[in-house]
C-alpha cells in the first residue's frame, strides 16, 4: 500500500552522531542548540523572530495571546483543518464564529470572512490546508482594513510561498508544526515567526513560564502568565539535522504535487482545486474532489494506494456545538475532498500508477 502519511527521519548515519553528542553534553533542556535551530531555520523561511515550541498547538495558543484574544471574545477560524486549530480557541475562553471556505481551495473565504466580523472579533485563524496557501493579498487586505491580526497556521504548508517569498513572511503571526508526520519533524515540536521585535520578547517570556532566560530564578520577577511550551535541545537537533536537506524533501512533494495538476486535468469524475495567483503549494497532502469519494477511496485501496479524506469538518465535533452556523461551502466540499499520496516516498513509479488506477474509474 502507498502510504498517504509517512514520518522522514534522517540516517542513521547523520542523526545518531549529533544525538548522542547532545544527550551526553550535559545539557539537554533548551539552551543554544534551540537557538541555533530558530536561526537556521529562520533563514530556510527568509525571515527573522522564529521561536520554536513543543507543539504547532503552543505556537497557535502563542499567537492568540499576543493578538490579545482573551475568554469571551471572538475568533474568526475555519471547520477544514485538524482540531488543534480550532481547540485552543476554545482552550484561551473565546467563541469560534465559523466563517465558510472557498470551494476552489477549501481554505477560508475571504469575503465569508469579512462578513462575520463584529466588534467583538479579536483574531483570523486563516489556514493553509494541506499544504495550499490562503488568499493572502485578499487576507492582508482585510488585516489593514480592520486593523485585525491573521494568525496564519501554516502547519501544513511548511515551504510553501507566495510571490517568491515563503509563508512565515506575510502575516503577524504565523505558525508552524513539526510533528511526527509534517514536511520535517522534531519528534514533535512547533515555530511561531512573529514580526515585531516587542511580542518576539514577549513571547519568550510566554514559552517559559513567564521567567526571562539569562536571569538567574532569584533576579527573576514572573508578571504575567507563562507556560511550559519550550522545545529542548535534543528535538532541536533533530530540527538542524532535518533543515540540512529540507529544500530536497520539500521539493520531492512539489514535483509530485504538480505531476498530479498536470495528469489529472479534465480527468472524467475529478475536479482539481485552483490555487491563487503567485501562490505555490507545498502540497503535503494533494487534494482533489471526486464523484462518489467512499467507491473512490475502495478503488484506490484495491490497487493499492491510500486514499482518505483524512480530517473531520471541525464544527460537528461537541466540543464546538455552542458555534453552529451553515456552511453551505464546507457542506458542498465535505462530499468530495479526499487526499491521495504526495509525500518525499512517492516514487515517479508509484505516481504514474496512482494517475493511472484514477484514469481507470471507480
Amino acid at each position: 500500500m502507498i502510504p498517504l502519511i509517512k514520518t522522514l527521519l534522517p540516517s542513521k548515519e547523520e542523526l545518531l552522531p549529533k544525538l548522542e553528542e547532545v544527550l551526553y553534553s550535559g545539557y539537554i533542556a533548551q539552551g543554544s542548540v534551540v537557538d541555533e535551530f530558530e536561526a537556521e531555520f529562520a533563514k530556510f523561511i527568509g525571515t527573522k523572530n522564529c521561536l520554536s515550541v513543543n507543539s504547532g498547538t503552543s505556537a497557535l495558543h502563542i499567537a492568540l495571546i499576543l493578538a490579545g484574544v482573551k475568554a469571551g471574545d471572538e475568533v474568526i477560524s475555519t471547520a477544514v483543518t485538524a482540531e488543534p486549530t480550532n481547540t485552543v480557541i476554545t482552550q484561551i475562553g473565546a467563541k469560534i464564529v465559523w466563517a465558510d471556505i472557498d470551494l476552489n481551495t477549501g481554505n477560508l473565504c475571504p469575503d465569508s470572512v469579512e462578513s462575520k466580523i463584529t466588534n467583538n472579533t479579536k483574531a483570523i485563524m486563516a489556514v493553509d490546508y494541506a499544504g495550499t496557501p490562503i488568499n493572502i493579498k485578499r487576507f492582508q487586505e482585510i488585516e489593514e482594513k480592520y486593523g485585525l491580526p491573521i494568525i496564519q497556521d501554516s502547519a501544513h504548508a511548511l515551504g510553501a510561498s507566495y510571490n517568491g517569498e515563503k509563508l512565515g513572511n506575510h502575516f503577524k503571526y504565523t505558525t508552524f508544526s513539526f510533528q511526527a508526520i509534517k514536511h520535517m519533524t522534531t519528534i514533535d515540536g512547533g515555530m511561531i515567526c512573529i514580526k515585531d521585535d516587542k511580542e518576539f520578547e514577549k513571547a519568550k517570556l510566554i514559552r517559559w513560564f513567564g521567567i526571562k532566560k539569562g536571569v538567574s530564578r532569584l533576579d527573576n520577577d514572573i508578571n504575567s502568565q507563562g507556560y511550559k511550551y519550550h522545545m529542548n535541545n535534543v528535538n532541536a537537533t533533530i530540527g538542524l539535522v532535518q533543515l540540512k536537506s529540507i529544500d530536497r524533501i520539500i521539493e520531492k512533494y512539489i514535483e509530485n504535487g504538480k505531476y498530479y495538476d498536470h495528469e489529472l486535468q479534465k480527468t472524467e469524475g475529478v475536479e482539481l482545486l485552483k490555487y491563487y495567483p503567485e501562490s505555490q503549494p507545498s502540497y503535503w497532502l494533494y487534494t482533489l474532489k471526486v464523484e462518489r469519494r467512499t467507491d473512490f477511496i475502495k478503488a484506490m485501496a484495491d490497487n493499492g494506494i491510500m486514499a482518505s479524506e483524512l480530517h473531520k469538518r471541525n464544527d460537528v465535533h461537541s466540543i464546538f456545538s455552542d458555534f453552529k452556523t451553515p456552511l453551505p461551502h464546507v457542506d458542498e466540499f465535505e462530499k468530495t475532498w479526499v487526499h491521495i499520496p504526495s509525500g518525499w516516498w512517492v516514487t515517479e513509479k508509484e505516481r504514474t500508477k496512482i494517475v493511472e488506477s484514477i484514469k481507470k474509474g471507480w
